[in-house]
C-alpha cells in the first residue's frame, strides 16, 4: 500500500526509518487483515463499548494533578487521538519489533509529545484513578508504564484484537464509560483507571500507521 499524504507527513514529523518496508495505513476500524502492531507505530485506541477514541489535548485538568487531560473523543477524524507506541527506555526492543502479550509499553501523544500517565489522584467525574498526559521527549517515568494484556489466545498485538492496558504503578486498568464532561471538554467522556477487570476497560487499536515487522529479530 502506498503512503498517503497524511502518513507521509507523520513519518517526516516523527523521523521514522522506512528502510524496512512500507507501513500499513489503516483509515477505518473495519480492517480485516489483523495487521501486527509494532513499536513506532502510530495508532488510535478505540474503547470497545462506547467506540470513543483515546484522546488528549493541551488542556489541563481543573482538579487533581492539574496535568494535561485525557478523554474519550466521539469523532474518528481528530488528529489529537493519535498515539505512538514505545518500549520502556531501558528495553532492548526497537522500532519495528512485534509487541508480545504482557509487554510493558508506553504511549506518546503524537501532537503534544507527552506520555499516557496515571497516578493516585482522583479522576474528575467518577473519583477513580486519574489518567493524564505528562513529561515529554526525554522525560518519562514509571507512571507512564502500561502492561499489555491480550484477550484470548493471541501472543502478539494485532490491530483487530481486544486488549486491556494495566498501569504498572497503580494496578489500574485503562477505563472509560459514558460519563461525559459538560464544560471545557463538552461531549467528551471520562477516561480513568480502575483496579478491577470490567467490560469497560477493553480497547482495540483501530486507525493508524502500522510499521512493518522487523524480520531481523
Amino acid at each position: 500500500m502506498g503512503l498517503s499524504f497524511f502518513a507521509l507527513s507523520l513519518f517526516l514529523f516523527l523521523g521514522l526509518d522506512l528502510d524496512g518496508g512500507s507501513p500499513t495505513i489503516v483509515e477505518s476500524a473495519a480492517h480485516d487483515e489483523g495487521v501486527e502492531i509494532t513499536y513506532g507505530s502510530v495508532v488510535k485506541l478505540m474503547h470497545e463499548r462506547t467506540k470513543f477514541r483515546l484522546h488528549s489535548h493541551d488542556v489541563p485538568y481543573g482538579s487533581g494533578s492539574g496535568q494535561q487531560s485525557v478523554t474519550g473523543f466521539p469523532n474518528v477524524d481528530d488528529a489529537n487521538s493519535y498515539w505512538i507506541v514505545r518500549p520502556q527506555p531501558d528495553s532492548s526492543d526497537k522500532q519495528g519489533d512485534a509487541i508480545k502479550s504482557s509487554s510493558i509499553i508506553r504511549f506518546q501523544h503524537m501532537r503534544t509529545r507527552k506520555w499516557l500517565h496515571s497516578h493516585l489522584h482522583a479522576s474528575p467525574i467518577s473519583g477513580n484513578l486519574e489518567v493524564s498526559c505528562y513529561g515529554g521527549d526525554g522525560v518519562s517515568d514509571t507512571g507512564d508504564y502500561w502492561r499489555l494484556e491480550i484477550e484470548g489466545s493471541g501472543k502478539t498485538w494485532k490491530q483487530d484484537q481486544r486488549v486491556r492496558l494495566q498501569h504498572i504503578d497503580t494496578g489500574g486498568y485503562l477505563h472509560s464509560h459514558d460519563k461525559k464532561y459538560s464544560r471545557i471538554a463538552g461531549g467528551q467522556q471520562e477516561v480513568c483507571g480502575v483496579r478491577e477487570k470490567r467490560a469497560d476497560n477493553v480497547w482495540l487499536a483501530t486507525e493508524g500507521v502500522y510499521l512493518p515487522v522487523n524480520e531481523s529479530k
